[in-house]
C-alpha cells in the first residue's frame, strides 16, 4: 500500500464515517431521552432511501400508505387514552385530529405531487418529511405506553419493531435494489484523489447538523427540556415537561436524521429492504464507542468506524464486517472495567 491508495482509503473512510456518525448521533439522543436502544435506526435510513427511489419513478411509495395506517393506529390509541381519562367524545375526538394532522398532510402532498416527477431537491424534502413523520408515530404505537418498563423490555421491543419495518419494507419495496441520482455531479482532482460533489454534501450535512444539535440543545427552549428529560426523567415530569412530547419529538428528530442519512448514501451504493441493518449497527457501535452518552464521543466513533472498515475492506474485504463489530467487545470490556455498576432506576 502506498500513499495515493492510503490517502483514498482515508476520504472513503472518513466519508461513510461521516454518515455512521449521523446515525451514531440519533442513538445516543433517542437512548438519552428514552432509554430505548433504538435498533430500527438503520430502517429509517432504508426507507428514506427507497422513499426517492420510488419518487423518482412518478409513483407514489407505499411509506405513504404505511405513514396513514400508523397514523390511523396511533389515532385510535390516542383516542382510546382520553375517552379513558375523561369519558367525553370532544376531546377524543381532538386527540385523534391531532395525530392524524401531520401525517394525513404529508401523505396528501406526496401522493398529489409524486405523478408529476416534480425537480429532484422537492422529492428529496417529500422523502425527508415522510420518514420523519413516523418517528412520532413509532414511538407512540411501540414505545409510549411502555416509558416506565425497563432497558431490557426496551429493547426487546425495538427487535420486533425492527423486523416490523424490514418485513414491511419488503412488502412495499420489494427485494429489488434502488440507487438514487447524485444530488451534485462535481469531480475535483486532488492528486491522486477524487472528491465528489456528494462527498462535500455528506461532510457539510454532517457540520450543518452538528451546529443544528448545538444550537437546539443550547438555545431552544424544547432543546433544553429534552436535556432535563436526559438528565432526570422524573425531576423533567416533576417540573412539567412532558415525558411523552420528548420521547416523541427525539423520534421525529431520529427519524428525520436517518431520512437524511438514506439520501446521503443513495447516490454511492444500492439500497434494499433490508440495507438499513448493517448500516444502523455501524452507526450503533459509534455510539457505543461514546458510551451511549457522548456525542462528540459517537462523532469520533463513527469516524474511527469508517475508516477501519474502509481499510479493513483493503486488506480482508470478506471479514470487513467482523472487524468493524469486534469492534464493540474491547471497548465494552474496558467500559466494564472502570465504570461502576449500579441500578438502573439510580
Amino acid at each position: 500500500m502506498d500513499l495515493s491508495i492510503a490517502s483514498i482509503l482515508l476520504l472513503d473512510g472518513l466519508t461513510n464515517g461521516a454518515v455512521y456518525a449521523l446515525l451514531g448521533l440519533a442513538t445516543v439522543l433517542v437512548f438519552t431521552v428514552t432509554r430505548v436502544i433504538f435498533i430500527p435506526q438503520g430502517e429509517f435510513v432504508a426507507y428514506g432511501a427507497l422513499t426517492l427511489a420510488i419518487l423518482q419513478t412518478g409513483k407514489v411509495p407505499g411509506t405513504v400508505w404505511l405513514l396513514l395506517i400508523l397514523a390511523a393506529v396511533a389515532a385510535l390509541m390516542d383516542m382510546a387514552a382520553q375517552w379513558q381519562r375523561h369519558r367525553r367524545v370532544l376531546p377524543a375526538l381532538k386527540a385523534g385530529l391531532r395525530t392524524l394532522a401531520i401525517p394525513a398532510v404529508v401523505a396528501a402532498v406526496t401522493a398529489f405531487v409524486a405523478p408529476r416527477q416534480p425537480h429532484l431537491a422537492i422529492q428529496a424534502l417529500l422523502s425527508v418529511a415522510v420518514v420523519t413523520a413516523y418517528g412520532p408515530l413509532v414511538y407512540r404505537v411501540a414505545y409510549q405506553s411502555l416509558a416506565d418498563a425497563s432497558s431490557l423490555v426496551l429493547l426487546i421491543v425495538s427487535v420486533g419493531v425492527h423486523f416490523a419495518m424490514t418485513g414491511l419494507g419488503l412488502l412495499f419495496f420489494g427485494a429489488e435494489g434502488f440507487r438514487n441520482p447524485p444530488f451534485w455531479d462535481l469531480r475535483l482532482s486532488l492528486g491522486p484523489l477524487t472528491l465528489t460533489g456528494q462527498t462535500l454534501i455528506i461532510g457539510i450535512t454532517l457540520l450543518a447538523l452538528v451546529v443544528l444539535l448545538w444550537l437546539f440543545f443550547e438555545r431552544a427552549l424544547y432543546g433544553k427540556a429534552l436535556r432535563a428529560t436526559a438528565v432526570n426523567r422524573l425531576g423533567a415530569r416533576l417540573m412539567g415537561i412532558s415525558s411523552q412530547t420528548a420521547g416523541q419529538m427525539t423520534f421525529a428528530m431520529a427519524a428525520l436524521i436517518g431520512a437524511l442519512s438514506g439520501l446521503l448514501i443513495g447516490p454511492s451504493t444500492t439500497v434494499f429492504y433490508d440495507s438499513g441493518f448493517l448500516i444502523g449497527l455501524k452507526g450503533f457501535v459509534a455510539a457505543v464507542v461514546g458510551g451511549l452518552a457522548s456525542y462528540p464521543g459517537a462523532l469520533l466513533g463513527a469516524l474511527f468506524v469508517g475508516i477501519v472498515e474502509s481499510f479493513g475492506s483493503f486488506w480482508a474485504s470478506s471479514f470487513k464486517e467482523v472487524i468493524v463489530f469486534t469492534l464493540v467487545l474491547p471497548v465494552l470490556l474496558a467500559r466494564s472495567l472502570t465504570s461502576g455498576h449500579s441500578d438502573e432506576d439510580h
